[in-house]
Order: structure tokens, then C-alpha cells, then sequence
């Protein structure tokens, strides 16, 4: 199986590794033969959240060919909140549908 590891270390900061593993791998026995903690201090590999393909994962969830292993770190704020903050400090008269003047 062809099995890809993303690393997302800080905005626009990503690494890739690509691996052949056997199959019937599961996610934790990818992040053991990888050397993605070389890229990282273990305090920041503690925080690091796993997911495939943008879904929350464990460490035994069985993995299938063409699989992305991905580790980010947390958000720091709820994208609905910043999207709130954004809107308010625009206006509503120049941010989204209020934006076109009604005639």
C-alpha cells in the first residue's frame, strides 16, 4: 500500500513523506516508521491531532492504499467566531450579501 504523512508545523509550513507499507497497517505503525519526529519537539507532538483525509483517527484505525495520514495542530479560534469578528469589523454594509446597494 502507498500511504502519504502530512505535517502541518505552522501556517503555510508542511511537510510530506510518502511510504510503501504492507497491508493490513494501521495508522500507529505508520507514525512509528516515519521519521516525522525529527521535525518536531515533543511537546508539540503531544498537542498534534491525527486524522485521514480530514477525519479524526486513532492510532488503530486500518488504513487502505492511496490513504493521507495528516497531524495539525488545534485550532486557536473557531473559524465561526473569526468569521463573526471579520464581519463585525467590516460592517455589514461592505462585507457579504450587504455588500450590493438595493435600488
Amino acid at each position: 500500500m502507498h500511504i502519504t504523512l502530512a505535517l502541518a508545523l505552522g501556517p503555510r509550513q508542511a511537510l510530506e513523506w510518502s511510504a510503501s507499507v504492507p497491508q493490513g497497517c494501521d495508522v500507529g505503525m505508520v507514525l512509528s516508521q516515519l521519521p516525522w519526529r525529527l521535525h518536531v519537539d515533543e511537546q508539540l507532538a503531544s498537542k498534534l491531532q491525527v486524522s485521514v483525509w480530514g477525519r479524526a483517527a486513532q492510532a488503530d484505525t486500518a488504513l487502505r492504499d492511496g490513504d493521507r495520514i495528516e497531524l495539525t495542530r488545534a485550532l486557536k479560534v473557531d473559524p465561526k467566531v473569526a468569521r463573526r469578528e471579520r464581519f463585525n469589523a467590516q460592517g455589514k454594509r461592505t462585507a457579504g450579501l450587504f455588500s450590493r446597494r438595493q435600488r
